[in-house]
């Protein structure tokens, strides 16, 4: 899962309820640690963070962070430890040995296969599929990765160590391990070398090592038996490995073969066919139907696209989605597409006994990471509306009072960071009120950073709502945007809403005129031609007067309401980033 780099979201210090809360759910999720090493992984008074970021397939990774490094990280609502933690508390988890030369393959992305666990001489730990499990090698306790069980210990035996033996999500080496201070694991011995000294089983274990790092390396020793059955494991391990790569990759190397043979548009024509057909098995529920065409294609169909794969209509014979998808109803029969209201089909209709849609065998594994690239064939980029955060920075004048934080003229923050810091800044220099714990009493540096110079004199006490209001008030606001798989944009100032307005041209003629599009991430071109499509009108680009980079929409008429609806509803801005919306006409009035 950290095999690439990620991206941060936001870094904030934890709540004390937060905190609490946390404490509670590491005690549930690892009953072996005991209350004093609970404590020291979520100390009461020491900075502990919370990191939001996105993993580079886009799954949205929570970590905790003590002394700057990672100890624990949330995945679907599930907490799982880092290396970084379990190097502390080793036996925190069930562990799984391997050999030294399979942590290459582990820090590569690969998965432990059964061919490389070394089975000690108390028997492999007991785990049930999904549970959360360590892996370390044989000569060392310290763990290398972190995981869940694909099968459970019993399963393990009974496929004689063949296939998946755990689903590796975070290694030691990488992007999380290099979040932290890069330590490398320490020198733990294990239980049984401690006690035998390495004598009997558990030196024969440590000799075989050995000599499968010799047969990694190339050199020839004696004991050729041994060497041979070492290297047939880390073979076996090795082919397995390929065997789930082919699987993961889809049709395997002799389909890719053919592919490369074909024309391109062939192979488009292919790909599309195979995720409509995976699309209608395996997503579309009656219930769903009538299914827009864009969101079948944008939800379903890009979903079932093959690892490596990319699903390009424009590269297709068909060009366009609505003529795939007559090809679909006409020559395949499989659905029956309608054009419920003008210039927005619908598929209708699905033959769920046809013979071709019955016999179809979806893949298993589909890499939703397929990036997709058009959409509703209007030959635009399916939509994700950003995430718009509002933000603080630090003004000259307020400096003074987050110097204690460490934080200068310049620098961003959250609204909840600048409470925090108010919040901390009060109570270190006891400044709430003894009688009143709704007041704060102010000191000369809340006097020159919050107050008027008129209110010098007349104000002694503030209550907290009005100090963090104040405090805000006089902060730098600005905006962070960030777009689906970019890099967060942040700009001073406040973020222009969606103008949506009404102007006359001519004598008697209106036309809806739209702004600011560009700020949201959305192509004026794009939505020009979708809304000439619905409500059936001529519309132009036009520059917008005093900037070089920006144009406006122009549609003929009164379509605030359709414009309105086609943001809100199929875009999906917040109604908040829209202006205008109120000047739509009346129901029973003319346009």
């Amino acid at each position: 899962m950290f095999a690439k780099t990620f991206r941060v979201k936001s870094n904030t210090v934890i709540k004390g309820s937060d905190r609490r809360k946390l404490k509670a759910d590491i005690s549930s999720a690892f009953p072996a640690l005991s209350a004093d090493e609970l404590s020291e992984l979520v100390p009461n008074k020491e900075e502990l963070n919370v990191v939001k970021i996105y993993a580079h397939k886009g799954d949205a990774v929570t970590l905790y962070v003590l002394h700057k490094n990672p100890l624990f990280f949330e995945l679907d609502k599930r907490l799982y430890p880092t290396v970084y933690m379990l190097w502390r508390y080793p036996a925190a988890l069930p562990t799984f040995r391997t050999w030294p030369p399979v942590i290459q393959k582990l820090v590569g992305g690969a998965d432990l296969m059964l061919p490389g666990v070394v089975v000690p001489p108390s028997g492999l730990p007991d785990v049930k599929r999904g549970d959360c499990c360590a892996v370390t090698v044989v000569n060392n306790r310290a763990p290398v990765a972190v995981g869940t069980a694909a099968v459970s210990s019993a399963e393990m035996a009974s496929l004689g160590m063949k296939g998946r033996g755990v689903s590796v999500l975070h290694t030691y080496m990488d992007n999380l391990w290099a979040f932290g201070d890069k330590s490398g694991p320490p020198t733990l011995l294990h239980e049984e070398s401690e006690e035998q000294g390495l004598n009997g089983e558990e030196y024969e274990i440590d000799e075989e090592k050995e000599e499968v790092i010799e047969c990694v390396k190339g050199e020839e020793s004696p004991g050729k038996l041994v060497i041979d059955e070492a290297c047939s494991i880390i073979e076996e391990l090795h082919l397995t490995e390929q065997e789930e790569d082919k699987v993961e990759k889809g049709n395997g190397q002799e389909e890719e073969g053919e592919d490369d043979q074909k024309r391109p548009q062939e192979v488009m024509d292919a790909l599309l066919l195979q995720c409509f057909l995976h699309a209608l098995k395996s997503k579309v529920k009656k219930s769903e139907l009538p299914l827009l065409t864009s969101t079948f294609l944008r939800n379903h169909m890009f979903s079932c696209c093959p690892s490596g794969k990319q699903l390009d209509i424009k590269k297709s014979s068909y060009k366009k989605l609505s003529k795939f998808l007559q090809a679909m109803q006409q020559q395949h029969r499989l659905v029956r597409v309608k054009e419920l209201t003008k210039g927005v089909e619908s598929i209708v209709e699905v033959d769920w006994k046809n013979p071709e849609l019955r016999s179809f065998t979806a893949h298993e594994e589909s890499d939703v990471e397929a990036a997709p690239v058009q959409d509703a064939g209007e030959g635009e980029t399916p939509y994700c509306p950003p995430e718009i955060t509002t933000l603080y920075s630090v003004s000259a004048r307020l400096e003074p009072l987050f110097l204690d934080a460490n934080k200068r003229k310049g620098t961003i923050l959250q609204p909840a960071e600048v409470r925090g810091i108010v919040t901390e800044y009060v109570k270190k220099n006891e400044l709430v009120d003894e009688i009143n714990k709704n007041y704060v009493t102010i000191n000369p540096t809340l006097c020159d950073c919050l107050l008027e110079k008129s209110e010098y004199q007349e104000v002694e006490s503030l209550k907290w709502d009005d100090l963090f209001s104040r405090t805000l008030g006089r902060m730098q606001e600005c905006y962070q945007v960030v777009f689906p798989g970019q890099a967060p944009i942040t700009k001073k100032g406040h973020i222009e809403p969606i103008d949506i307005s009404v102007a006359s041209r001519g004598s008697n003629k209106k036309v809806t005129v739209i702004k600011n599009l560009e700020a949201y991430g959305l192509d004026p071109s794009v939505v020009a031609t979708v809304l000439q499509h619905r409500v059936q009108a001529s519309s132009v680009l036009q520059p917008v007067p005093g900037s070089k980079d920006k144009v406006l929409v122009q549609i003929q008429g009164n379509q605030i309401q359709k414009v309105g609806n086609l943001l809100l509803d199929h875009y999906q801005i917040p109604r908040k980033y829209i202006q205008g919306l109120e000047k739509a006409p009346k129901s029973g009035k003319k346009k």
